[in-house]
């Protein structure tokens, strides 16, 4: 008998070697078919851990490298320097992500846009994404970049930690990202500090809490149908 991992009646090394690195970087619990808990929506529990992705070294290839020398240049010119504006470089998956801590994000995103040989006019969105476990950087916001002129594509990523969730808005140098950032606040509780008008857009203005953060509750909700209430995930009936 054969399969994936067996050669001859015996384990593959290499695809076993292979199982071994995956099971290091990636804990999964939870998901869809899980018996750990009578979570019937399948995210009972849910943890997906990876590492931290560690900086890319030079060169970084495609035009990466480009970019983050005029971002350099133009930050010197400003009386700036690059390490301080770009905690890290992450080069993944073909994709060129700039970790910019908060008090240099408005900086960078300007000189970004309005550099010539960089020229990235357009931001496409801000995404939040929130990791409880990441002591001191909990809430993350991401934001793609493109380039009409020179026909590229980067992001840039901003942390926060949950006691202070403030990170400066950038409706000033991008105005696209009015809607997306009140969304980002409304659904993780990211506040973008400046931002002209930070209301709820997609839950009820009197709703309570963020419900897209890892730590809300999955269930208990009032709905508006004879008093009817949603009980929470661990309450419902099991399947398995």
């Amino acid at each position: 008998m054969t399969s994936d991992n067996v050669t001859d009646g015996q384990p593959d090394p290499a695809a076993v070697a292979g199982e071994h690195r995956l099971s290091q970087q990636v804990e999964r619990t939870g998901m869809f078919g899980t018996g750990t808990t009578g979570d019937t929506s399948g995210y009972g529990e849910l943890r997906v851990r990876r590492p931290d992705q560690p900086a890319t070294p030079r060169p970084y290839g495609s035009y990466f490298d480009e970019v983050a020398d005029e971002l350099a240049a133009g930050l010197e010119r400003g009386g700036g320097t690059f390490p301080e504006a770009v905690s890290q470089v992450v080069v993944d998956r073909g994709e060129l992500t700039l970790h910019v801590p908060r008090e240099h994000l408005v900086a960078v995103a300007r000189l970004l846009r309005d550099e010539p040989s960089l020229a990235f006019e357009m931001c496409l969105g801000v995404s939040g994404v929130h990791y409880p476990w990441d002591a001191g950087r909990e809430l993350h916001a991401v934001y793609p970049l493109l380039s009409i002129t020179h026909n590229r594509r980067i992001r840039l990523e901003v942390t926060a930690p949950d006691a202070d969730p403030r990170i400066p808005s950038l409706v000033g140098v991008y105005p696209t990202c009015d809607w997306h950032e009140r969304e980002t606040w409304d659904f993780f509780g990211v506040v973008f500090e400046g931002h002209p008008a930070l209301t709820r857009i997609e839950m009820p203005d009197d709703w309570k809490g963020h419900p897209q953060r890892k730590d809300y509750p999955l269930g208990g909700i009032p709905v508006e149908y004879r008093g009817a209430t949603i009980p929470p995930p661990e309450d419902r009936r099991s399947y398995s």
